[in-house]
């Protein structure tokens, strides 16, 4: 399975996602397919960072594309509530920077086993600050998604590693939620169902395929004013 398939496969289900609200005006069996999208995106971002050819146009298209996605974000989020918050690409972003940094202070030469030690705990604290911002700033997913994609990059040549911590952060972010609800059922298919593209990852095949560089950066802020749009017919 390419990295293209991977996209398509995100992107028709976060279509999903979004349409369920213009269809049904509140949550519905397609959110739960929606649930597929956000770890295959969290998995790209680390793909995309060991193959990009220069990681400064990286985040400056990732930084870019966020501040124009905002507006139809903003647009779209009117149509389920009035909280403010960050798109996706913004929690790319963030993502994005936690396993620069990181990788950034676990490359430095060391002289000594306890420098590099303490090197890697910086660089944990740094994954953390950026998990917290997220979560202030209200990004889509919050600190949830910053260390999702810190997982991806960090266990992405142990894959047992990667698939079991991966679990054990959607039970810690949804089982908070499950603790504290009657709604026993929902959450736990939204459990599975976010769980559920680990399949799809497993399978990719370190491959690029069909080049959509742009694609998803322009169908992201698109749709969702699409959607936005169609609101008005209804």
């Amino acid at each position: 399975m390419s990295a293209f398939v991977l996209k398509i496969i995100a992107i028709i289900s976060m279509t999903f996602d979004h349409m369920s609200y213009l269809i049904f005006g509140e949550f519905s069996f397609m959110n739960y397919i929606g649930r597929i999208a956000f770890p295959i995106f969290a998995y790209q971002i680390t793909e995309g960072y060991i193959h990009t050819h220069n990681l400064k146009k990286y985040f400056f298209r990732l930084f870019i594309f966020s501040l124009i996605s905002q507006i139809p974000f903003m647009l779209f989020s009117s149509l389920l509530s009035d909280e403010i918050s960050l798109n996706i690409f913004f929690t790319l972003l963030l993502g994005l920077g936690a396993i620069t940094i990181y990788d950034a202070l676990n490359k430095i030469e060391c002289k000594n086993k306890i420098t590099h030690i303490s090197y890697n705990l910086i660089g944990l604290a740094g994954v953390c600050l950026f998990a917290f911002l997220a979560n202030i700033a209200r990004c889509d997913y919050g600190y949830f998604g910053v260390l999702i994609i810190f997982l991806f990059y960090l266990f992405r040549n142990k894959k047992l590693l990667m698939n079991a911590t991966f679990i054990a952060m959607v039970f810690i972010y949804y089982g908070q939620r499950l603790l504290f609800s009657t709604a026993y059922i929902p959450y736990l298919l939204i459990i599975i169902f976010t769980i559920f593209p680990l399949l799809f990852i497993n399978l990719y095949n370190h491959k690029k395929g069909k080049d959509t560089k742009y694609f998803l950066y322009i169908f992201y802020p698109l749709h969702l004013l699409i959607i936005y749009g169609l609101s008005f017919l209804q």
